[in-house]
């Protein structure tokens, strides 16, 4: 299921949810994801909540609470505002720049995590990012910064 609380222009939950099944296959996830694109006040919230980040951040994963699951493999938010500025400041589509933070949040569900993993999930997500036809992926451009950092954009997962 795909949830736009906040309206993305050119991108429609229909359209997201393809997107979201086509980045979940080629992640290798059976499960459903569901996601979120919502205002940064409630990221921040759930930042807080689960992760003890009193901070805004543009993407959080949460994998299903009772272990493996076939049928379900979890849940992706994203901030709608964050996405926003990192797209302007990057110079692509706010469309685009939500595939790329989906892509991130689907290989989190997957089993990545880019904090412990020696670039394991960093190599994955630069071959999905361009099979899947997406600008620099999220941990790619945290990585070599081609664009001064400015903005909101937060690191934490």
């Amino acid at each position: 299921m795909v949830i736009l609380r906040k309206p993305v222009a050119g991108l429609s939950e229909t359209a997201l949810a393809r997107f979201v099944l086509q980045a979940s296959r080629a992640a290798r996830l059976r499960g459903a994801v569901n996601v979120m694109v919502t205002s940064s006040r409630e990221l921040r919230t759930l930042n807080r909540r689960f992760r003890g980040r009193d901070q805004p951040t543009d993407v959080l994963s949460f994998p299903p609470g009772f272990g493996p699951d076939k049928e379900f493999s979890g849940d992706v938010a994203i901030s709608a505002e964050i996405a926003a500025q990192n797209a302007r400041r990057l110079g692509h589509t706010v469309s685009q720049e939500i595939k790329i933070l989906v892509l991130h949040g689907v290989l989190h569900l997957a089993g990545y995590d880019h904090h412990q993993d020696q670039g394991k999930m960093a190599r994955k997500e630069q071959r999905l990012r361009k099979a899947l036809r997406l600008p620099v992926a999220l941990i790619e451009r945290n990585t070599v910064r081609s664009t001064p950092a400015r903005g909101s954009r937060r690191s934490a997962r």
